[in-house]
């Protein structure tokens, strides 16, 4: 019994549960469609309000819209872009634009300029007038259009091909650029040396509102007249920042004081060319363009040069001091070399790896000013020495920058060279074989590097490998006579005596080595 009434709740259960999914799908399914038939609903009542509102129509203007004057109510676009350009054709002859600034004036008439046909973009821009946003937004617009109209023009200059050309010319004449502060250098001042040139305030067309102007005027004539509106354009005061990075970054001198009149005069010639320079941030300089062709039309006067490791005279000699003296002050400043040569022959004003050879077409000093300011280069010499100073952005407070030259060894040579002179080149000197002129001695080699030391309160805090320089070794050169004696005759007396290869570098100093640089090269001779 109770068997049977367990398994009759339990089938009652079932039914109830069958009935009430079955309900609740049969709500769903209303829910649904009475969501879709709202939904539909306010599709029809929104588009009813737009056609009503006229918000949805074909692809005409609104009523109540005209456009330079037409009523164009009801127009299709193609319509009125055709009406808007026959009406600038015919109008263009009667155009002209008198534009004045000042005491100058510029006269434009529409025969100037051809008439562009393609106007479509600004007819679109009216037609769309209330056809863009949103529901509501689009509505009240219309609204607007049709109960207070929409008036709108087409500038007659967008018309007229080449007239923005035109007025950026007209724009050119009038705009001037601002003129920031800038510093005056006068090096060979007993004063003041820097001294600053006030800035000055630009001036622009504004060039929008001269547009406007235009238009506005066009409104009432075909021929207007338009003063030029203009606005001022402040210059970057940074005066006093200029005159802060003026300052005394490094000093270099070389001596000279043995030398001859002539190579003291071509040192400081060509030094000469630096002095008052002015180099801009990013700006790169080559010392043979700076100083031009050492001709004597130039300033230069002969001297003894380098050439194939032979002193020769040579216009120009000693300008290779007037170089290696600026490039010693620029490392000293941390200016950034982009070149620099060595010598062939050691020069005796500078430790070895210091030097900087030129030689117009050959060997080149050149050099980046890599500082947010300019550098300033003042230049000068006495009877004894030439200077070279650097200016600009200061270094490091408490910074300083030091040389330091480090002599590795010595080169041995390959001894004497002998040459017979069969050309009779030397005739003079020497006639048979077996008799000897001695053109040159060889030299000894040397490897040297150069460091750049960086110091705070004398601190030493970092060095740099600036220079590994070689220095080759030279032969000697022996010329030979050619001829032979006859019989019975004795070779002249000859002191010429040939001087072998050396077996190994000779031991000596640095302080050894400067004695015998300066022995070998004294500074009458260096180039």
């Amino acid at each position: 019994m109770n068997e049977k009434n367990n398994i009759n709740v339990e089938n009652d259960n079932k039914e109830v549960k069958v009935k009430t999914k079955k309900r609740k799908s049969l709500f769903s399914s209303i829910s649904v469609i009475i969501s879709v038939g709202l939904f539909i609903i306010a599709i029809i009542l929104i588009s009813q309000l737009l056609l009503d509102n006229g918000v949805i129509s074909s692809d005409k203007f609104y009523d109540n819209t005209s456009i330079n004057g037409f009523d164009v109510s009801g127009m299709t676009k193609d319509d009125v872009v055709q009406m808007i350009s026959s009406k600038f054709l015919k109008d263009r002859e009667d155009l002209e634009i008198k534009l004045k600034y000042q005491d100058k004036e510029w006269t434009l008439t529409g025969s100037d300029f051809p008439i562009n046909n393609n106007i479509e973009p600004y007819i679109d821009e009216i037609y769309n007038i209330g056809r863009k946003g949103s529901i509501s937004e689009k509505v009240s617009t219309v609204r607007n259009i049709k109960t207070n109209g929409l008036i709108q023009n087409v500038s007659y200059t967008s018309s007229l091909v080449g007239f923005d050309d035109k007025i950026n010319e007209i724009i050119a004449e009038i705009n001037i650029d601002p003129v920031s502060p800038s510093i005056n250098f006068n090096p060979n001042s007993d004063k003041e040396m820097f001294t600053l040139i006030e800035g000055k305030n630009g001036l622009m067309v504004d060039k929008e509102l001269l547009y406007k102007k235009i238009d506005n005027a066009f409104n009432f004539s075909k021929k207007i007249e338009v003063e030029i509106p203009t606005c001022d354009v402040l210059f970057e005061d940074n005066g006093a920042e200029l005159l802060k990075n003026t300052k005394l970054r490094s000093s270099f001198s070389t001596d000279y004081s043995s030398s001859t009149d002539d190579r003291k005069n071509n040192v400081k010639v060509a030094l000469s060319n630096f002095n008052g320079k002015i180099i801009q941030p990013g700006e790169e300089i080559s010392f043979n363009e700076t100083i031009g062709e050492t001709t004597e039309e130039n300033g230069y006067k002969k001297a003894k040069i380098i050439l194939n490791g032979v002193y020769v005279d040579g216009y120009g000699g000693g300008v290779c001091q007037a170089s290696t003296t600026l490039y010693n002050a620029l490392i000293l400043s941390d200016l950034e070399i982009l070149e620099v040569n060595p010598h062939s022959l050691p020069v005796s004003y500078v430790p070895l790896a210091f030097d900087a050879m030129v030689s117009d077409g050959y060997s080149d000093l050149k050099f980046k000013n890599n500082l947010d300011y300019p550098i300033y280069i003042k230049t000068w010499g006495d009877n004894k020495k030439v200077y070279v100073e650097i200016y600009g952005q200061p270094l490091d407070e408490g910074m300083e920058i030091k040389r330091r030259a480090e002599f590795v060894s010595t080169i041995p040579h390959e001894g004497d060279q002998i040459v017979k002179d069969v050309n009779g080149e030397y005739s003079d000197k020497i006639t048979y074989k077996g008799e000897y002129l001695r053109i040159k001695y060889p030299r000894e080699g040397y490897h040297s590097k150069a460091y750049l030391s960086y110091y705070i309160n004398e601190e030493l805090i970092a060095e740099k490998l600036i220079r590994d320089e070689i220095y080759k070794p030279q032969k000697g050169l022996v010329i030979e006579g050619t001829e032979t004696l006859g019989e019975g005759m004795i070779l002249p007396d000859n002191d010429v005596e040939i001087i072998p290869p050396q077996n190994s570098s000779s031991d000596i100093n640095e302080k050894q080595l400067s004695n015998k640089i300066n022995i070998e090269n004294p500074s009458k001779f260096n180039p």
